[in-house]
């Protein structure tokens, strides 16, 4: 992790000759790309930033990736001018470098949503916090302003929550189309799930280092 958050994260994005991110909603600096959350994406080797490789549906490589996307896109897009572009100026980042959510959150989620398929793809988090039983669903908000370290070095810092939008209801592999996980938020949390935080300092981290509270707001 650096102070722009995991080596990496959003790096690149699909763009278009507007210089709007694929996503999907539409806003000023976002053009809704229907389709795009069931490829993936990946980077050759975990040390090397070079342009990412985009995985089709199957986990297929794709050759070149602004031809296949612009392919795959017709059935969704009139225009084809959409590109794999690596951020420059204009930050990739929709909020904060750093979404974290806990698995007492995400139990909650299953488990008002009984029947509906949900892990934490829907939600799209940087880090997954393992919380201890009985933690309380949202734990997050009373992190918010503390500072953590994350293993031996990474220090991490919260700062908000983040207002969920329709892409919690969207279809993508293994997770179908559901109105009812926006809903859910909203009439339980008023549309917020998760921390927003910042790198305070940077530094290595591994599935299962454990998390302690340094400074509490």
């Amino acid at each position: 992790m650096d102070e722009r958050g995991l080596l990496g994260d959003r790096l690149y994005a699909v763009r278009d000759a507007e210089g709007r991110f694929g996503s999907g909603k539409n806003t000023r600096r976002f053009r809704r790309m229907p389709g795009l959350l069931r490829l993936r994406s990946r980077y050759p080797c975990a040390d090397c930033l070079g342009q990412p490789e985009l995985l089709d549906p199957d986990g297929v490589p794709a050759a070149d990736a602004t031809a296949y996307l612009r392919r795959y896109l017709r059935r969704y897009l009139r225009r084809q001018d959409v590109e794999v572009a690596r951020e420059g100026s204009v930050s990739h980042f929709d909020q904060l470098p750093l979404s974290v959510l806990s698995t007492a959150t995400l139990d909650w989620m299953r488990t008002a949503l009984a029947g509906t398929a949900v892990d934490e793809r829907r939600f799209r988090p940087n880090l997954l916090i393992r919380t201890p039983p009985g933690t309380p669903a949202f734990v997050e908000d009373q992190r918010l302003g503390s500072t953590v370290r994350i293993g031996g070095t990474v220090c991490v810092t919260f700062v908000r929550s983040s207002e969920r939008r329709v892409m919690v209801n969207g279809s993508q592999q293994g997770l179908p189309h559901s109105p009812l996980v926006l809903r859910t938020i909203a009439q339980a949390h008023d549309m917020r799930l998760d921390a927003l935080a910042t790198v305070t300092a940077p530094g290595t981290i591994d599935v299962g280092d454990p998390v302690a509270v340094l400074r509490q707001w």
